[in-house]
């Protein structure tokens, strides 16, 4: 399904399915976003990795409830014989046996240069005009058709222009007319419930100005210029952090872990689109209104609530509040057992689809429940697990967040989420401090392969996997697979996304792995990480300008990273912009990527002894120069030293550092690209086709 995807039901006045080949992933999320922009409900599925019988039962029923089809037909579509894009435009071409005649339902859009004579597609991709839009770039004009085809009073019929090619006439459409008769009552009616409700949440001292409208932010700005729409996806949530109600503030973790694992539960329904947690959680401590929260977050709805915890026994009260009026959708108190916890999860989740109206398929327990555990010690030490790792600064709390996930395995072993989440910790310890707590680096793998086993559709298991696979094992072809598995499982994971984008990047395969960091940022504004992410995707896809941009928006969000001061560093450097460049490496950190870039960019201006000086600093972090090799093999390149770069290329390989997998993408590695020795590297490491 796709990352941020609605169901295809319509809901207000249609909705559009998008069918394309894996080839042409770019050119389809370019015109989902279009027409998301001008609120157009979309859904289109990301991956041809199919989850079984339910995922294609799921196809099917969208295909079948979806207002339109659209197919992208292309020079990829053409030359593949097989595909399950010819499945679904087989499904579509079905279901229009059973509509009139005159209904416009197929949309054929060519989206390069192939004849629509002769294409090899169905028959009755033939009975209607065909739209051609280069690159699935959708100009305002189609999004405006699609958007009359998707009115009911649209006339427009099969055998009409679906949508004209660039310079043709526009398809002669009536303008839509609000019925104010169909807007009283509900209006009418919302507001007698928002009468009843005001009472009953009156005594609820936790809530932050829930039932306040939207701010100011949607009115017409003092220059009378019309502001910009608050136009949130679909079936858009937000969930902020629970307060802690307990009267111990010790018990902040739990109150924070439990809104962690139902936001998690939430964003494993695909049918909605869940804003991650770093963006959510910016908001904790804050007197803010729901309708700047809405509006930060680009969401149509907020759920903000309580927990009270009394030994093993807990009171969660939740509230669901709709962003765009103000009125509150659903609320309710649950009493439960620690033990009951995960059963929780599931009846708030069911409870909030509900109030969303979004039709839930398939077993919404199994979903929101996978890989949890009813032992309350165990989700009490797994709570402190995710604590520790979400909000580390240094080796410390990666020990601490080890330490509680043995814990809580200890407790359960049967507790997947806690095996991934150990993997995880693990990996990121031993990848930047070099050791996962006196431990090989085969327990990363171990806790990984654990979690699949116990439960082979969570993500979290996955995603663990593929890291080891690619920062360790260096089996980029498995390592490609894990990640395609873990994003196809959870498309609405910002964590997955990020991951899966970067290394995307790293492989070579840079357009598509911005599009999966786009789609991160998407569900995770705020995230510095994210948008960090973003800006090195665009960094190794040798887009600097934009990556600029990108690392500049996370350095207001988080002014001490590192990162985004050197890649944005190297970025001005590789533009030929050396006062700029120097100015972002010159911060006051003594981080290796930094280190990096002064001593990339000191050289260039002519400061041998400077960047000597940094090449030296970065070889006596760890005391082993070895751990270093291929920032080494980095600065040499860029130094001119072929030879020697080639050296520390070939010394990383043998002591299998974990920088390999950049290798392919890596612009600072350009210089070398030509020579035999470097192909040959390459060629050791055997990077995906």
């Amino acid at each position: 399904m796709g990352v941020d995807s609605p169901n295809c039901v319509g809901t207000q006045t249609g909705a559009v399915f998008l069918s394309y080949a894996s080839q042409d992933a770019e050119a389809a999320f370019r015109m989902r976003d279009a027409l998301r922009a001008g609120g157009i409900e979309v859904w289109l599925d990301q991956s041809e990795l199919r989850g079984g019988d339910s995922w294609d039962r799921q196809i099917r029923e969208r295909i079948h409830d979806c207002r339109l089809f659209i197919a992208l037909i292309s020079a990829h579509t053409e030359a593949r014989d097989e595909g399950y894009f010819r499945r679904e435009w087989k499904l579509a071409v079905d279901r229009t046996h059973d509509m009139l005649e005159k209904k416009a339902f197929l949309l054929p859009v060519a989206i390069d240069a192939t004849p629509e004579r002769g294409a090899a597609v169905p028959d009755k991709f033939h009975e209607v005009q065909w739209t051609r839009l280069s690159g699935g770039e959708a100009p305002p004009e189609f999004v405006a058709r699609i958007k009359r085809l998707l009115s009911p009073e649209s006339p427009t019929t099969a055998g009409s222009p679906a949508g004209a090619a660039s310079g043709s006439a526009p398809i002669p459409l009536t303008r839509d007319r609000p019925s104010l008769s169909r807007r009283a009552v509900p209006v009418a009616v919302a507001v007698l419930v928002f009468a009843a409700l005001a009472y009953l949440l009156v005594n609820k001292p936790w809530i932050s100005k829930s039932a306040a409208p939207p701010p100011a932010s949607n009115a017409a700005s003092s220059s009378g210029a019309p502001p910009a729409a608050f136009n949130p996806p679909p079936h858009s949530i937000a969930v902020l952090p629970f307060v802690n109600m307990s009267g111990d503030a010790s018990q902040e973790y739990f109150s924070d872990g439990l809104t962690e694992e139902i936001l998690d539960s939430l964003s494993r329904l695909n049918e909605l689109h869940v804003a991650a947690r770093t963006s959510a959680f910016s908001f904790k401590g804050k007197d803010a209104d729901i309708g700047m929260v809405a509006h930060r977050l680009n969401v149509g709805a907020v759920l903000e609530g309580s927990v009270r915890r009394s030994s093993n026994t807990v009171r969660v009260t939740a509230q669901l509040i709709d962003a765009v009026t103000g009125f509150h959708l659903w609320s309710q108190t649950y009493d439960r057992d620690l033990g009951d916890v995960l059963r929780l999860q599931t009846e708030i989740a069911t409870a909030v689809a509900g109030a969303l109206k979004v039709t839930l398929l398939g077993d919404v327990a199994a979903r929101t429940e996978l890989g949890g555990t009813h032992n309350p010690a165990a989700f009490d030490a797994y709570l402190r697990g995710i604590n520790a790792a979400g909000n580390y600064r240094d080796d410390n709390d990666l020990v601490a967040a080890i330490a509680a996930y043995t814990e809580a395995i200890k407790l359960d072993p049967g507790y997947a989420l806690a095996y991934a989440g150990r993997s995880m910790a693990r990996r990121q310890h031993l990848d930047e401090f070099g050791t996962v707590a006196h431990e090989g680096e085969e327990v990363v793998r171990a806790d990984a392969i654990k979690a699949i086993d116990l439960a082979p559709d969570l993500a979290e298991g996955h995603l663990a996997l593929a890291q080891w696979l690619d920062s360790f094992h260096h089996d980029f072809i498995k390592a490609s697979a894990e990640y395609d598995r873990a994003v196809t499982i959870a498309p609405g994971s910002a964590q997955a996304l990020r991951f899966y984008a970067l290394f995307l990047a790293f492989m070579g395969r840079g357009e598509v792995g911005v599009s999966a960091a786009r789609r991160a940022v998407t569900l995770d504004p705020l995230g510095a990480l994210t948008r960090r992410i973003l800006g090195r995707t665009l960094f190794y896809s040798h887009r600097y300008v934009e990556a600029i941009a990108a690392l500049d928006e996370t350095t207001r969000l988080d002014p001490t990273d590192p990162w985004a001061a050197g890649v944005r560093g190297l970025a001005y450097y590789l533009m030929s912009d050396l006062t700029r460049a120097r100015g972002s490496c010159e911060v006051p950190s003594q981080h290796y990527e930094v280190r990096v870039c002064r001593a990339i960019v000191y050289r260039r201006l002519g400061r041998r002894p400077a960047a000597e000086a940094e090449l030296a600093g970065i070889a006596a972090i760890s005391g082993n120069p070895d751990d270093y090799a291929y920032q080494f093999a980095e600065i040499h390149a860029q130094w001119g030293n072929t030879a020697r770069a080639l050296e520390w290329l070939e010394t990383d390989v043998r002591v299998r550092g974990t920088g390999l997998k950049n290798v392919r993408g890596d612009p600072l590695l350009d210089p070398l690209r030509a020579d035999p020795r470097f192909q040959a590297i390459e060629r050791k490491l055997n990077f995906p086709k």
